[in-house]
């Protein structure tokens, strides 16, 4: 029988035999090997526990229940103490670990842990600059939807948990506030854009009973519904329903009114919406996030002209669809009919958002049924298709995932943003279910989860470059599975990646190039169908998130670079599944390391 594909992959990483070695002689050397790699694992996990019990938030998110009453630190002490910790475990792994005594996967973890501190000790000297609030979410969002989601209530104790992190929220408010005052201080002010939306979805949270009358509000429902459930007194229910009012009308209420008199001190210090060259050694910051999100050392000119290139090669794609489909104006018309003719619209009412909600769950019906012609191992948690909730679409972004509990408690979930039917495309549903959903996210961040013989921070960490590569790169893979059935659909795919090759121009563009909000979001209306809604939402995205938008296509052409190399190498041997093996079964890392992991399985499978 042929060696499966995990012990080719684990021999394309090992190391070669010393000349005249004798199997006899390999074995003892990989058992001590494989003996050091667990051992290493061991001291890696210990320190990736001892990082993430500093935060109550991702201990819960991991399934765990220490400090289940508490919120995270909001004062930046976290993050310091988060780099002391790293530096410390980075020197003591050299001291304990010869990388020569390890096997293929030890050395692996050994050289991401090096790559992994060495960009946060770069990241930590700009942590004044990233906005807490802002059109990307801010905590007045974020802490219902981790109580909505993440925190489960199985037992009084854990109700009462719940009620201490409304109370929290306080906390964390005047914790937001502060730093917000601080960065002001220094020069570095939210955009102008961020404030009114931001203000306007912090107020739906208080809207409902107990804070107004009506039906109850999103965090008071979720609540009141948990302990419904409870197996426990009727006056033992009634106290800790009384208990949240109490601590809703109380502390978290004066927590965003907090909030909200710290927005509008502040919102009279924004002077526009420029980019990061407008901040102090916003050049400095901008490369470093380049790095952050790319993990290459490409420039922001060097991203800016791979932009307009990519720009250029989907145009032409796309011009030979409109043509396909006899369409007699220019590309431009063609975005305007795809964007406004209503055979490509959903109904702008609660039953169109439900018709969106089953048409997704479908599209990742039929991949998962498609997908073992294509993937070696499928991911074991559930996917859920949601929208986002009716408080945060201002600032949620178009569409996303959440990765899953690893305990299983939680599944994998895809989220829409609906907030205006009229806005929404149907030929973009397809591409974006798969990126969001299967088999794009959901395949790779629930499957590192779930790998076996990794350290943590490979399995629960991530670099944009891979995920959201990996994510653009399974766009075009359904095209190649069938999941695209007109020339619309594939339209609609390439209006996807179209989308993602404009955020090279516009987000370098913005921060290097010194381009106004307005000039990025003419771009998008120049070259894609993408509609006005969603355009400005990206824009303003770009804006308060420096970089993060280049990710997407400089990791799918990676990826689709070393998809070409193996098919070129290996002729017939090539097989589609391992080679999605080869990316998706070594966990989260670096581009760079991913070039080396794939090198490998080529090598191995040359034999």
């Amino acid at each position: 029988m042929a060696l499966s594909f995990r012990l080719l992959l684990s021999a394309a990483l090992a190391l070669p035999l010393a000349a005249g070695a004798s199997a006899q002689q390999a074995v003892p050397a990989a058992s001590a090997a494989e003996a050091e790699d667990a051992k290493l694992n061991q001291f890696l996990d210990a320190a990736f526990d001892a990082s993430i019990a500093l935060s109550p938030e991702q201990t819960t998110s991991l399934g765990g229940k220490a400090n289940y009453d508490r919120l995270d630190d909001y004062t930046g002490a976290t993050a310091e103490k988060r780099l002391q910790m790293a530096e410390a475990t980075l020197a003591e792994m050299k001291r304990r670990f010869d990388p020569a005594k390890l096997g293929a996967q030890g050395k692996l973890s050994y050289r991401l842990f090096e790559f992994q501190v060495a960009n946060q000790r770069r990241q930590h000297q700009w942590r004044d600059y990233s906005f807490p609030v802002s059109t990307n979410g801010s905590p007045a969002g974020d802490i219902p939807v981790f109580l909505l989601n993440q925190h489960k209530v199985g037992s009084v104790t854990e109700a009462e948990a719940y009620i201490a992190r409304i109370r929290e929220t306080e906390r964390v408010m005047r914790e937001v506030v502060a730093r917000m005052r601080a960065q002001a201080a220094k020069g570095i002010v939210p955009p102008q854009m961020v404030f009114a939306p931001a203000r306007n979805d912090a107020k739906k949270i208080l809207v409902g009973a107990p804070f107004t009358a009506g039906p109850d509000s999103t965090v008071m429902a979720d609540f009141a519904k948990k302990v419904a459930a409870l197996d426990a007194p009727p006056a033992t229910k009634e106290k800790l329903l009384a208990d949240a009012r109490n601590a809703l009308t109380g502390p978290f209420k004066t927590g965003y009114d907090t909030l909200f008199a710290a927005l509008d001190e502040i919102e009279g210090k924004a002077k526009g919406n420029n980019g990061a060259w407008s901040l102090p050694n916003g050049d400095a910051y901008y490369a470093a996030r380049l790095f952050n999100f790319t993990t290459t050392d490409l420039t922001a000119d060097q991203i800016h002209q791979l932009g307009l290139r990519q720009v250029a090669s989907i145009r032409a794609e796309m011009d030979a669809i409109r043509k396909q489909t006899g369409f007699k104006g220019d590309l431009k018309a063609f975005f305007a009919f795809i964007r406004d003719d209503p055979r490509f619209k959903y109904e702008n009412s609660e039953a169109g958002k439900e018709a969106y909600l089953a048409d997704a769950r479908a599209v990742i019906a039929e991949v998962m049924g498609k997908a073992p012609q294509y993937f070696s191992v499928l991911p074991k948690a559930p996917l859920e298709v949601r929208a986002v909730e009716k408080w945060r679409e201002a600032t949620a972004s178009t569409a996303f995932y959440n990765r899953p509990a690893p305990d299983g408690s939680r599944p994998g979930i895809y989220y829409v943003n609906l907030a205006d039917m009229g806005q929404v495309q149907k030929v973009q549903n397809l591409g974006i279910s798969v990126h969001e959903g299967a088999p794009g996210h959901h395949f790779q961040i629930a499957r590192a989860q779930e790998l076996t013989g990794l350290p943590k921070f490979r399995k629960l960490g991530g670099y944009s470059a891979y995920t959201e590569g990996w994510g653009l790169y399974t766009e075009r893979l359904a095209d190649e599975m069938g999941i695209y059935k007109d020339p619309y659909q594939r339209f609609g795919m390439l209006s996807l990646q179209m989308w993602r090759a404009i955020r090279l121009v516009v987000d370098t563009g913005m921060h290097s190039k010194r381009w106004t909000r307005e000039q990025a979001q003419q771009y998008f209306r120049d070259n894609s169908s993408l509609s006005e809604i969603d355009l400005k939402r990206e824009v303003d995205r770009y804006i308060n998130n420096p970089g993060q938008a280049t990710s997407y296509m400089v990791g799918q052409l990676k990826i689709a670079e070393l998809r070409d190399r193996a098919k070129k190498a290996l002729g017939p041997k090539f097989d589609i599944r391992e080679f999605h093996e080869a990316v998706l079964a070594n966990g989260m890392m670096p581009l760079a390391e991913l070039e080396q992991v794939v090198d490998g399985y080529i090598a191995a499978k040359r034999g």
